[in-house]
């Protein structure tokens, strides 16, 4: 635990004089009280139970005073609060080899079975967004609260050719930030533009604006992106690009893997591929953008890993300042001593 006013801690050395002081207090109103013939005969008439109500309410007053103390000193603990994540969007991979089996009934089935339990756990007020990517990734459902249109969206996904993940991620970036000036295409294509060339020396060219200015990996709590994939980039802006794009903008990925990590040959369409998970690149977009990985290599594993993300986006955990809760809790003790000692004894301790 950290404390903003950590001097104030000093103030502490009064509970242990106080303490002395109480107990002064006790041996002094011995030795002035009466002697009876057998102080066996005033203990049975006064019993436990009176000695314990005796010293109950300056004990907790003394708990009333440690507790407003260290509310002063300003405490700083990690605790769980909900989430202010208003916004996801979940880029969800429809290439060809979405089409295998290994996960029942296949990959894209499971896949959409999933985002949509997923979604339909979130609060309503949370806005979601789809963006699906095979050869290039293009916003399927702009970010809505309306649950029906996102489910819709998920049913309508069509299998192409090709992995563009990097282009995923971009476009979930240009979704999340309109005015930005985000542009996948320019970041596909402008490097094969000619050297010198006006269009290549535009700020879209770098595919962002060149006014941003970025902020700490992780630190935008108004939105997310969530990857899925099973596959490895073929096409498409490079995976880590992006990732960086995201970082410095603040943005968590939390990506998915599902599928076959060694690989397997798939058919689609006439053509025969090999199609390996990527898990090192998922890794290290997770990373880079303080986002998590999570690998799911069954339906039932893919449907944990979205109930997982759910309460990690709804729940984080924050370093925030507990001064009025201990404040609280010393106020609470102070009028809890006080008024068992009036109940008691006819006074206020």
């Amino acid at each position: 635990m950290n404390f903003l006013w950590p001097q104030f801690l000093w103030l502490l050395l009064l509970v242990p004089a106080l303490l002395l002081f109480y107990l002064w207090l006790l041996r002094r109103r011995r030795q002035g009280a009466l002697r009876y013939a057998s102080l066996s005969i005033v203990r049975e008439a006064m019993g436990a139970r009176q000695g314990l109500k005796r010293h109950l309410p300056p004990f907790l007053f003394l708990l009333a005073l440690v507790a407003l103390i260290v509310a002063a000193a300003r405490p700083m603990a990690v605790i769980s609060l909900p989430s202010q994540q208003e916004t996801i969007i979940l880029a969800m991979d429809v290439s060809g080899s979405m089409r295998a089996a290994d996960v029942q009934p296949n990959r894209l089935v499971a896949a959409q079975n999933a985002a949509k339990a997923f979604i339909a756990e979130l609060p309503r007020h949370v806005r979601v967004g789809i963006v699906a990517f095979a050869g290039t990734a293009q916003v399927v459902q702009p970010a809505t609260t309306s649950r029906e249109d996102l489910v819709k969206a998920i049913d309508k996904f069509q299998l192409q050719r090709a992995t563009a993940i990097g282009s995923a991620i971009v476009v979930a970036l240009a979704e999340l930030f309109p005015d930005a000036g985000i542009d996948v295409g320019a970041m596909t294509f402008g490097r094969d533009r000619m050297r010198g060339s006006p269009l290549d020396r535009a700020p879209a060219a770098a595919g962002e604006n060149r006014e941003f200015t970025p902020v700490a990996p992780g630190s935008y709590d108004s939105a997310a992106i969530i990857l899925l994939t099973d596959g490895q980039r073929t096409t498409g802006v490079d995976t880590l690009e992006a990732a960086k794009m995201a970082a410095d903008r603040g943005v968590r990925v939390y990506t998915v893997g599902i599928g076959t990590v060694d690989g397997e040959t798939i058919g689609f369409e006439g053509w025969s591929m090999r199609v390996r998970l990527d898990e090192d690149t998922l890794k290290a977009v997770a990373a880079r953008t303080q986002g998590e990985y999570f690998y799911a290599g069954t339906a039932e594993n893919l449907r944990k890993v979205y109930q997982t993300l759910g309460s990690r986006l709804m729940v984080e955990k924050k370093e925030t300042e507990v001064s009025a809760l201990l404040a609280l809790a010393g106020g609470l003790l102070a009028l809890i001593a006080a008024g068992l000692s009036l109940l008691w004894f006819g006074r206020i301790l």
